[in-house]
């Protein structure tokens, strides 16, 4: 893991930031089911979870980052300014995560979507190192019902309110 190199590049063209290892863009890579099937297993491995979690707390040393993880407000910045434990339907997250992989991979089907989001969660949940679990202080965002845009629209409400930024 020494000779392991993570970056965030800004892609102007996607608009997005995308994940870089030892200077290749590995971002399509990470997307995939093959990884999301054996992500969970590798995340338990506590000399990974501590290398991930030192990574990480790299990338916030700056400030002004937002991350999505399911430990980044226990663990990887527990004194964040704003922590929002975002949740929705099973379902929905099913449906969602389907939409995303399929994409990519045509021959997906819902029910390898689902049994891996299950195996997901419940792994997560129950590591030793680092589980899943929503922080004392953060807010929960519901998103089942909402769209993008008020998902948005919402969080940035809470990050105004909580930097003291005018609305």
């Amino acid at each position: 893991m020494k000779d392991i190199n993570l970056e965030f590049e800004f892609n102007e063209v996607s608009g997005n930031s995308e994940i870089y290892l030892n200077g290749e863009n590995i971002e399509y890579l990470i997307r995939d089911l093959v990884v999301a099937e054996k992500v969970s297993d590798v995340a338990a491995i506590r000399e990974v979870r501590e290398f991930a979690v030192a990574q990480q707390q790299k990338f916030g040393t700056k400030k002004g980052i937002v991350m999505d993880g399911r430990d980044i407000g226990t663990v990887v910045f527990p004194k964040a300014e704003l922590k929002i434990f975002m949740t929705a339907d099973n379902a929905v997250r099913v449906q969602r995560r389907f939409k995303e992989l399929f994409q990519k991979n045509p021959n997906i089907t819902i029910e390898e979507v689902k049994n891996n989001l299950e195996m997901r969660d419940y792994i997560d949940s129950h590591r030793e190192v680092s589980p899943l679990r929503q922080a004392e202080d953060a807010l929960v965002l519901d998103n089942t019902n909402l769209t993008v845009d008020e998902q948005y629209s919402k969080a940035l409400l809470w990050a105004k309110e909580k930097t003291g930024l005018k609305k």
